[in-house]
């Protein structure tokens, strides 16, 4: 009669080495894989809606604010637009520079409050400084879908046909804001010649 014993496998030494090296080695992998995801600006993530139309919407203002947004807006004239929202920690990193670029009048930004309060996006406007030319209140996300968003902030650059030219996901640095950013923009206004303001 043949025991229990008999019938089990003993794990080999080499089996047991095996698992000692594999399982840190798989850890190992997934944080790398973790950590290129947290920190990188992620501006290559793919975007079926670059050289097409922007999305059909239609936006309330901010609270306190007078004009929405909408589609017909981004007709006519090269602009950004930045998606973001108050509870963002990189949409206020990435602030002071838009306010600058406002400043210069290079070229219009247009907002979209993507998912936020209204009074805590108000307040967060009050408190930082307003550098959109018009913001759109997208309350429930619905827009953001349209747009294909990933998380906030994103911004874009936008043809003076509504087209949809580059997307950026991240926060915006000084260097991609001159880097990359404006030399689009330049560009784009070039290609379409003088452009009236909105």
């Amino acid at each position: 009669m043949t025991s229990y014993r008999d019938n089990m496998t003993v794990p080999t030494p080499r089996r047991r080495n095996l698992g000692f090296v594999l399982v840190p080695v798989v850890a190992l992998a997934l944080m790398v894989l973790f950590g290129w995801g947290l920190f990188s600006e992620g501006d290559d993530l793919p975007s079926a809606l670059i050289d097409k139309p922007v999305p059909e919407f239609a936006l309330a203002p901010v609270l306190g604010r007078e004009e929405g947004l909408s589609t017909q807006d981004l007709i006519g004239h090269v602009s950004l637009v930045n998606v973001f929202a108050s509870w963002c920690v990189p949409c206020r990193a990435e602030h002071p520079l838009f306010m600058e670029l406002s400043a210069t009048g290079e070229v219009p930004l247009y907002g979209i409050n993507y998912k936020d309060p209204p009074e805590q996006a108000r307040a967060w406007l009050d408190e930082l400084g307003d550098p959109y030319t018009r913001i759109g209140a997208d309350i429930n996300g619905r827009a953001g879908i349209e747009w294909g968003v990933y998380g906030v902030p994103e911004t874009y650059v936008i043809t003076s046909d509504g087209t949809i030219a580059y997307r950026h996901v991240g926060p915006i640095t000084r260097a991609i804001l001159e880097e990359t950013l404006l030399p689009i923009v330049r560009d784009l206004k070039t290609q379409a010649g003088k452009e009236p303001t909105p």
